[in-house]
């Protein structure tokens, strides 16, 4: 047995686990692409100082949780978001100047150096949107209902889509005067990163996952109340636009989010069975953040779903099974004898020319162990060769899937020939 074995917090996948892995990643391609958001894919690590202005240096995330490579006067981190990253692009290539207003989508990985549990890891999957350049209320709606629609389509059932409003600068302003009147009198009680988080950036509080601190803040006041007519117009506006898509939903004010460059609209899609980690998608308007990374004031609006906690709720409610496996191997070449391998060999190169998926062995089983191999690889179509086989020219064709054998010439045709018997059955239905 190896000594090694993967990094704590991350894990292999292995081939029987692709499938299911890249149905849930082309399922959402899918429901994104539909919805005309176009794909975007920044590097994996960027400039540290990017993540610290995007996210505030008095975060978790900054504070405890990047992976951050120094050499010499340079400082990259492993991307424990990829909000900052498209906003940078965005920047960078003057998406802005071209057509300020985007629709763009990511897949990819991400980094953070936390506490390996059941849905959360140190290197996780992501699948997330970006739209950026409207502050209008229906793009909100838009982007929460095209998180729950990439939930939908997966066949998920019984999660909840929750939504709350932080306002804008001058409601941060009020609503931070009102917490503090909260926090002041008990803050003793609460734990040490709270006390510290109340004097550098007191809205990390609510963001605080200890239990009795959580059981404290469900009395803080709510943003809700400190809204201008402004922000809670454009809340209203997001609700009704909402309801006109039969999008249920439920106003939850303990929804702050816990970065530094969220305001107005904050949602997350929950799904109670996952436990204590129940959050699957996380998201909000950022309107403050592209001004803030150095370009003009542009609004914008995103969400990110964990791959992790998606894969979890599938296995859940059995929804897994069907697409775990190996991909089956259409056509199998089998050899009779140790002198028949080399026509093995080529035979299978010219099928695979064709376009064919094909397969042989390369461990010099005898031709019983080979017809057992293609069984186990799902092949609905062995073809067999031998000494007589090479001498006329011809192979053996044996259907899997009807036990039926045939013989047909090794000749230009053949491929064509065994594309007509995998299709056999799909033309028998029609």
């Amino acid at each position: 047995m190896s000594q090694y074995s993967a990094p704590r917090g991350t894990e292999d996948l292995l081939p029987e686990q692709i499938p299911l892995f890249d149905h849930v990643l082309e399922t959402c391609r899918k429901v994104l692409e539909q919805y005309a958001y176009l794909e975007i894919r920044p590097p994996l690590f960027e400039e540290t100082s990017l993540f610290v202005r995007s996210l505030g240096e008095v975060t978790d995330v900054v504070e405890k949780e990047m992976f951050t490579c120094q050499r010499g006067d340079t400082s990259v981190t492993f991307r424990p978001e990829a909000t900052a990253s498209v906003v940078r692009a965005y920047l960078q290539n003057h998406l802005d100047k071209t057509r300020p207003f985007r629709k763009l989508y990511y897949i990819g990985p991400m980094f953070r150096f936390e506490r390996p549990q059941a849905a959360r890891q140190r290197q996780f999957h992501q699948v997330g949107i970006e739209a950026i350049g409207s502050h209008d209320p229906r793009l909100d709606a838009e982007v929460i209902h095209v998180a729950a629609t990439c939930v939908e389509a997966l066949g998920i059932q019984g999660f909840t889509v929750h939504m709350n409003s932080i306002g804008n600068a001058e409601d941060r302003v009020h609503y931070k005067d009102a917490l503090k009147s909260f926090l002041e009198p008990q803050i003793q009680q609460y734990c040490k990163d709270c006390q510290r988080r109340y004097e550098r950036n007191i809205f990390r509080v609510l963001d605080c996952k200890e239990r009795e601190c959580k059981k404290r803040n469900t009395d803080a006041p709510a943003f809700l109340d400190v809204l201008c007519e402004e922000s809670a117009t454009h809340f209203a506006e997001v609700q009704q636009a909402l309801g006109a898509l039969n999008r249920e939903f439920e106003i939850d004010k303990g929804i702050i989010r816990g970065l530094d460059y969220y305001t107005h609209t904050v949602f997350e899609i929950r799904l109670p069975s996952l436990g204590a980690r129940d959050t699957i998608v996380g998201g909000g308007r950022y309107d403050g953040l592209i001004e803030e990374m150095g370009g003009q004031s542009t609004p914008a609006i995103g969400f990110s779903l964990g791959v992790t906690g998606v894969l979890l709720a599938m296995g859940k409610q059995g929804l897994a099974e069907e697409h775990l496996g190996e991909p089956p191997c259409p056509v199998y070449v089998a050899s009779l004898g140790e002198e028949d391998r080399a026509s093995a060999f080529v035979l299978a190169e010219g099928l695979r020319r064709a376009g064919l998926t094909v397969d042989l062995d390369f461990e010099g089983r005898r031709i019983k162990p080979q017809l057992r191999q293609a069984a186990k690889r799902g092949a609905r179509v062995v073809l067999i060769i031998g000494e007589d086989e090479r001498a006329r020219q011809v192979v053996q064709v044996k259907d899997m899937e009807h036990s039926e054998q045939i013989e047909l010439p090794n000749d230009g045709d053949l491929p064509t020939e065994i594309q007509r018997i995998l299709e056999r059955d799909r033309r028998e239905d029609q």
